[in-house]
């Protein structure tokens, strides 16, 4: 039975004998799918035959290194390797008679551009949705952000890195009162709580995240010379210490193929196969609004040809109206010690389609390392008959690569210096410096002239006089000038920002790393 070709990914052999093979319909690939298991039970090792699999068949591929071990798929597995006879005799007892060793083509990608080629977006492209969930903004503060947004867009500033969204922040606050008679309450507070949590970000080092040059998706689409598509491994062993910035990073990703891409209809094979790896980390605490927006991509990518495959502890991890876009299923072992756990065994068995030879129920609990209980879908998208299936073994190497062989391949890498150095175009940063200066010097050039002006009055005040006793000068002061209630918006603005340049968190804001706001400026 071949991993790929006409019967399309074979995934495994399921039946009494293993020997019914269980096989992904390319036409159907891209009707999503769900990996579930618990911690040790192979969710990894099937994310790495399917990864395989579809870049044989020439379809590209996102997925995100979690642990760190997926890089291995850029290297052939060896008959010297502890595992080779448990492979080669599984391979055989489940008829998988094509099994080789080979090596996939990858495209490494690192958020902190330590392990792969730098990943990064822009302010205004992640959006005040994103953004919000990001930075755990409160209901006011994320109307607050919108507001920031409504106007750099109005007043045509770019948002491209974070240094650019606290200058904004820093003018929003500063016309908090004229923008709230506009655009509704804003509060210094909560301009505040926002610029606090940027630093928290910036610390966390997420500010890399935002900048130029942007990732051009079109870069995610690539195959080698043989048409085998590359499987694009985003390292996030780092990335996994900021979940909340991994979840985000990754629905962004997946946001932005849903808007850009065009519908294709029902193709034979996907264009493009995304696995969101610790998909509960998506969910936990997230808005409805959010969560909506994920059904709403779910609900339609697949129209585009992208498959999206959520991997995760527990299919309850999911969201029912999410969960049940999800056709194609590999559950592996859950284990039952509590109620809770009883129940969502329970809950994860009445999601397959019976089968009379066995209780799908035990099988969940019984199933060993390598094994599942897998339901792919059949013609016309009917979901298949619950199997207990042996997963196949990979053809790569499990495990990972050593450093001085990604250094390699990223070397040869197709985007090879693409994107390693960081573009500072001018954005609301540089504009909003430029206007304060502009300002600044208006405001010198009127008090010079009004000066000029006082000049007469204060040297006749300070003219020689008779007195009665002897010559003496006035000792009378020129009344000191009141800051004129007709100063603008932009030299009031620029009064605080030159004010705000000279301290300690002034040259923070400067110290951001830069980026850019719409693609098209």
């Amino acid at each position: 039975m071949a991993e790929q070709g006409e019967s399309g990914i074979f995934v495994g052999g399921g039946g009494p004998d293993y020997g019914l093979a269980q096989v992904l319909r390319p036409d159907y690939a891209n009707r999503h799918g769900l990996i579930a298991g618990a911690t040790g039970t192979g969710k990894t090792v099937t994310l790495q035959i399917l990864a395989e699999s579809f870049s044989a068949m020439g379809v590209p591929v996102v997925l995100s290194d979690v642990k760190g071990d997926l890089s291995g798929l850029a290297q052939a597995g060896t008959e010297s390797f502890k595992l080779h006879g448990a492979f080669t005799e599984r391979a055989t007892r489940i008829n998988f008679t094509d099994y080789v060793y080979r090596a996939f083509p990858v495209t490494f990608w690192d958020l902190f551009g330590q392990q792969g080629h730098p990943v990064r977006t822009t302010v205004a492209e992640m959006g005040p949705l994103l953004l919000s969930r990001l930075l755990e903004l409160s209901d006011a503060q994320e109307g607050v952000l919108n507001i920031a947004f409504r106007v750099a867009d109005e007043e045509e500033w770019p948002i491209l890195d974070l240094k650019d969204l606290q200058a904004l922040l820093v003018w929003v606050g500063e016309n908090r009162k004229t923008l709230s008679l506009q655009y509704g309450n804003v509060s210094s507070a909560s301009v505040g709580a926002i610029q606090r949590r940027l630093l928290v970000l910036e610390n966390e080092g997420g500010a890399g995240f935002f900048g130029e040059p942007a990732l051009d998706l079109e870069d995610l689409f690539l195959t080698d010379e043989q048409g085998a598509g590359r499987i694009n491994i985003i390292a996030a062993d780092k990335l996994m210490q900021s979940p909340r910035l991994y979840a985000t990073f990754l629905l962004w990703m997946l946001s932005e193929l849903f808007e850009s891409l065009p519908e294709v209809g029902d193709p034979d094979k996907p264009k493009l196969v995304f696995f969101f790896d610790e998909a509960h980390l998506l969910f936990e605490d997230a808005p409805k609004a959010l969560v909506d927006k994920v059904e709403q991509v779910a609900r339609l990518i697949r129209s585009k040809g992208v498959g999206v495959y959520f991997i995760t502890q527990n299919p309850a991890d999911v969201p029912e109206d999410i969960l049940g876009q999800l056709g194609n299923r590999v559950q592996h072992a859950l284990r039952a010690f509590t109620a809770k756990d009883r129940r969502a065994l329970q809950q994860a068995a009445q999601n397959y389609r019976d089968n009379p030879d066995f209780d799908i129920e035990d099988a969940i609990r019984e199933v060993g390392v390598g094994e599942a209980v897998t339901s792919l879908l059949e013609r016309k998208g009917i979901p298949g008959v619950a199997q207990r299936t042996l997963i196949r073994p990979p053809s790569s190497q499990l495990g990972p690569i050593t450093d001085a062989t990604r250094a390699a391949l990223m070397g040869m890498s197709p985007v090879a210096g693409k994107y390693d150095t960081v573009e500072d175009r001018n954005s609301a940063y540089e504009m909003l410096q430029a206007r304060a200066a502009e300002a600044a010097r208006e405001a010198e050039r009127a008090e010079a002239l009004e000066e000029q002006a006082e000049a007469p009055e204060r040297e006749f005040r300070a003219g020689r006089r008779y007195t009665g006793g002897g010559v003496s000068r006035s000792t009378s002061k020129p009344a000191r000038r009141r800051s004129s209630r007709s100063d603008s918006v932009g030299t009031a603005f620029a009064k605080s920002f030159a004010r705000q340049m000279g301290t300690q968190s002034g040259r923070a804001v400067v110290r951001g790393i830069l980026g850019g706001l719409f693609r098209g400026r």
